[in-house]
């Protein structure tokens, strides 16, 4: 059994949403499921998995800048902000902060509702420490 964890953390790096999907599907499904969740925000720092221009053109509508690197099989190479981009550690430190739980980081639980809600019950631990 194989799951992904998707997040949204602020620039503190407090989780704010949380998005399980399988550990089989593509990044885009969890970025999908967090847009409606996304705060107004000036930027957003992600990962090569979430390399898309459907969702570069979504955060543009709503006026938030993406900086998000380019996947290496791209044909026209995509420009970001490396300066910028170098901050999303504190979405890492989140996770490893989840980690820390046991319960999380073993993956105790065999059905991903359950799994999920250890993960909410360590975050709001985590966003209020």
């Amino acid at each position: 059994m194989n799951t992904k964890l998707h997040a949204i953390c602020d620039s503190q790096g407090r989780p704010l949403s949380l998005f399980v999907t399988a550990g089989q599907v593509s990044d885009y499904i969890g970025a999908r499921a967090l847009l409606s969740s996304l705060p107004d925000v000036d930027w957003l720092l992600g990962d090569r998995g979430y390399d898309a221009d459907w969702l570069r053109e979504l955060l543009k509508d709503r006026g938030i800048r993406a900086c998000i690197p380019g996947r290496k099989q791209r044909k026209t190479p995509v420009k970001y902000d490396k300066r910028r981009y170098k901050r999303r550690n504190r979405i890492e430190i989140m996770f490893g902060r989840l980690k820390d739980w046991r319960r999380v980081a073993t993956r105790y639980d065999r059905c991903p509702k359950v799994f999920l809600s250890a993960i909410a019950l360590a975050a709001i631990v985590i966003y209020w420490l």
